[in-house]
């Protein structure tokens, strides 16, 4: 489920930002991640 959320905002952020935002956007976008997948207690 982490994974699964993660590969799809990545993509996401790389579609609409640019290079560099989308590479600073994955560490709030990991962070947002693991909160989902843990509040969904898929863990």
């Amino acid at each position: 489920m982490f994974w699964i959320i993660f590969a799809v905002l990545g993509l996401v952020a790389d579609l609409i930002l640019p290079l560099w935002w989308a590479l600073a956007a994955s560490v709030p976008i990991l962070v947002l991640s693991w909160w989902i997948a843990y509040r969904s207690e898929w863990f």
